[in-house]
């Protein structure tokens, strides 16, 4: 086996790291097997021991390898959760999910089989630049901040901020730090804001210090950050920031008329050769 050289010429560590890469994807490895042993992969590709070291190193990093002590190094694999961020619904009568998000996070828990919880916390800060153009306000004006930190089987999943106009929330629940029964949505309905349309920001990047050692990701996983700007025929009425671990979490948009979806199973979870022991 040879390491392909590619149209650049790179190191040759991170030209291994490529082809594991690729044979990981292809499915020659499996969650409950060790990858073959350093001395194995070294006589597979001809390099010295310290190449496959640095190789190894390089996916470790990415979150894609962990090394368990005495026992070898396996894939990391973390279960992937199809988040409906978006789409027409698939039962009649029934409320989409810009109508009742935290529905659809439970039902997506509770269909995968995995139990989902919810830290609340609740800030007055200064808008950023980019939160206050599209709430139509001043950079630096206050405004209401409701985080929701997500964790899925006590595993992080998500960090969600909604950013609120100081005015709108003044004086109603959403300026306790608690969950609202009914969720956010209930009292923006009740205040005559009910939210009729979103626009959807989509873009990837690297964790920052404080995301990274929340999500507990390895340090080359980026983060899906999702900013949706929802509305009403008024006009905005927040902003929804929402971070996703890119290996755990893959959003899902529907568009058209989805009457002949078919609805595949879930696959099985993975088993984490870091928790097999665990209680």
């Amino acid at each position: 086996m040879t390491i392909p050289r590619g149209t650049a010429q790179s190191p040759k560590y991170q030209r291994l790291a490529a082809d594991l890469r690729r044979r990981i994807a292809e499915g020659e490895f499996t969650a409950d097997a060790a990858l073959p042993v350093e001395s194995e992969l070294e006589r597979q590709y001809g390099v010295a021991r310290n190449t496959v070291r640095l190789a190894v190193d390089v996916l470790v990093n990415e979150g894609r390898l962990v090394r368990l002590q005495g026992k070898g190094t396996y894939l990391r694999e973390h279960p992937v959760l199809d988040h409906r961020a978006y789409g027409p619904t698939l039962a009649p009568a029934a409320r989409d999910c810009l109508a009742l998000p935290s529905a659809v996070y439970l039902g997506e828990a509770a269909e995968a089989g995995r139990e989902l919880t919810t830290d609340f916390e609740m800030m007055i800060v200064r808008a950023r630049v980019d939160i206050a153009e599209r709430l139509g306000l001043r950079p630096g004006e206050a405004i209401v901040v409701r985080r929701q930190l997500r964790l899925l089987d006590r595993e992080p999943y998500s960090i969600e901020e909604s950013h609120y106009r100081a005015g709108l929330a003044a004086g109603t629940p959403l300026m306790e730090p608690d969950p609202v029964e009914g969720g956010d949505e209930a009292v923006l309905e009740g205040l005559g804001r009910t939210e009729i349309g979103a626009v959807d920001h989509l873009v990837a990047r690297m964790p920052g210090p404080e995301e990274a050692q929340w999500f507990q990701g390895g340090p080359g996983v980026p983060l899906v950050v999702q900013t949706r700007v929802t509305y009403d025929r008024r006009g905005p009425v927040r902003v929804i920031e929402t971070r996703y671990s890119a290996d755990r979490s893959r959003l899902v948009y529907g568009v058209g008329d989805l009457g002949a979806r078919v609805i595949l199973p879930a696959p099985a979870a993975p088993v984490d050769p870091a928790r097999a022991d665990a209680p």
